[in-house]
C-alpha cells in the first residue's frame, strides 16, 4: 500500500530540516544585491569607515562602523548590511585570502564572503578561556584584525584573544608577556603584522611596547615614551600597533602620539614636532605606496613622506600635511589601489579619493 503525506506532514519535515542545517557553527546566507549608487550612501552619524581591501578581480571593499560593508566596481557602489547576510553592520576588519574568500571582522565575530553568500563563523574557543569582566562586552565576540602569513594560516586577533587558524583547526596563541587587556579580560592584542622574514608582531593600547614572534618564543620591546598634550593635561603613550614594513626593511608602528620605525636595532618616535598632521597627534594608519612614499593618518588629516626628496624621517618638514577637502579630518582607513590611486575613509564615513594634492569625495549622506 502506498503511503501519502499529507500538506502539514510535509512542512513540518521541512521545518526541522531547516532547523537542524541551521544549528552549525557556519550559518550561510544567500546574498541579496542591494541597490547600485554612484556614491556612497551613510546614513548621518559619527562612525568610522574603518577598512578597505581591493579584491583580485579589482573590487574595491570598504567596512564601516554602522553602515555595513560596501563593494565599488569602479562605477557604482553596492551596500551588504545584516538583512544580506552580515551577522553585523559593525566591521573592523577585512581580508581576502589567497583563495580569493573574503574574511570579514565585525563586532561580534566572523563573516565569510565566497564571492556568491555570506558565511557566519564561529571561532571555537577553550572551556578554560577566563569569562569576560567587562559587563559592557560580555556577549561580545569582536574581531580587531586578521592576517594571513606566508604559511597560509590565517592569525585572527579578537576580543577573546589571538587565534591561528590553520584551515582545520583554532589555535589560542597565548601571550603571557601582556599584562594589561583593552575592552575585555582575553584581549591584549588588537593588531598584527608578518615582516619579511617572517616574525610576526603584535601590540595593543594597554601593554607598553610590542612583542614579536619568530616562530619559536616571544620577545617583547619598550618603546621610547611620546607625550600627547590633550586639552590641558599630557598623556604619555608607549604601545605601538604594527602597521607596515617599507622598503627599507624598516617596520612602522603608531599609536595616539605619534609613530614609531623601527630598523631591526633602534626605535626611533616621531609626533607633530617633526611635521605629522594632527591636533592631538593621533595616528591610526601607516601605509607605503608603490612608490615608496610613506602615508600617515591620523586625527588632523593625511602626511606623506617622500624618501625620493632625500629627506630623513624625523626632521622638521620631512612630512607633507593633506587636509583640504575632508568634512572630518580624523582617518582611520589608506588605501592604495592597483593603479596608484590612494583611498581614504575618515569619521562620519566619509570615502575620498586622494589625488595627491586634494580629495574627492565618494560618500554622501542618504536624502
Amino acid at each position: 500500500m502506498k503511503k501519502y503525506f499529507s500538506q502539514n506532514q510535509i512542512f513540518t519535515f521541512l521545518t526541522i530540516l531547516f532547523l537542524v542545517t541551521s544549528c552549525n557553527s557556519a550559518i550561510k546566507k544567500d546574498l541579496v544585491k542591494e541597490k547600485e549608487q554612484p556614491k556612497l550612501i551613510k546614513t548621518p552619524g559619527n562612525g568610522n569607515l574603518s577598512c578597505g581591501l581591493q579584491d583580485k578581480s579589482g573590487n574595491l571593499w570598504f567596512g564601516t562602523s554602522n553602515n555595513g560593508l560596501f563593494k565599488y566596481d569602479g562605477k557604482s557602489f553596492s551596500q551588504f548590511l545584516v538583512t544580506n547576510g552580515l551577522n553585523s553592520n559593525n566591521i573592523a576588519c577585512l581580508l581576502e585570502d589567497k583563495e580569493g574568500k573574503i574574511w570579514i571582522g565585525t563586532d561580534v565575530g566572523l563573516c565569510l564572503y565566497d564571492g556568491k553568500s555570506f558565511t557566519q563563523i564561529q571561532i571555537p574557543l577553550p572551556a578554560d578561556l577566563p569569562l569576560n569582566k567587562n559587563q559592557n562586552f560580555i556577549n561580545s565576540h569582536w574581531v580587531y584584525s586578521i592576517m594571513q602569513a606566508k604559511n597560509g594560516d590565517l592569525w585572527l586577533v579578537t576580543i577573546d584573544g589571538v587565534y591561528v587558524y590553520d584551515g582545520q583547526t583554532y589555535k589560542l596563541f597565548i601571550i603571557n608577556e601582556a599584562e594589561n587587556s583593552f575592552l575585555g579580560t582575553n584581549d591584549k592584542i588588537e593588531r598584527i603584522l608578518e615582516d619579511k622574514t617572517g616574525n610576526i608582531w603584535l601590540g595593543g593600547r594597554t601593554n607598553e611596547g610590542v612583542f614579536r614572534y619568530d616562530g619559536k618564543s616571544i620577545t617583547h620591546f619598550k618603546l621610547p615614551e611620546i607625550t600627547l598634550q590633550f586639552e590641558s593635561k599630557k598623556v604619555i603613550h608607549s604601545w605601538g600597533w604594527p602597521q607596515v614594513q617599507d622598503k627599507n626593511g624598516d617596520i612602522w608602528f603608531s599609536n595616539w602620539a605619534g609613530a614609531y620605525r623601527f630598523d631591526g636595532n633602534t626605535f626611533t618616535s616621531y609626533s607633530t614636532s617633526y611635521g605629522l598632521a594632527g591636533y592631538n597627534g593621533i595616528v591610526s594608519k601607516i601605509i607605503e605606496d608603490k612608490s615608496g612614499n610613506l602615508y600617515f593618518g591620523g586625527d588632523g588629516g593625511l602626511s606623506r613622506y617622500e624618501p625620493t626628496l632625500g629627506n630623513v624621517v624625523g626632521q622638521n618638514k620631512s612630512f607633507t600635511v593633506f587636509n583640504d577637502g575632508l568634512i572630518n579630518p580624523w582617518i582611520w582607513m589608506i588605501l592604495e589601489d592597483n593603479t596608484g590611486n590612494i583611498w581614504v575613509g575618515t569619521r562620519e564615513t566619509g570615502l575620498y579619493l586622494f589625488d595627491g594634492k586634494s580629495f574627492i569625495n565618494y560618500s554622501e549622506n542618504e536624502q
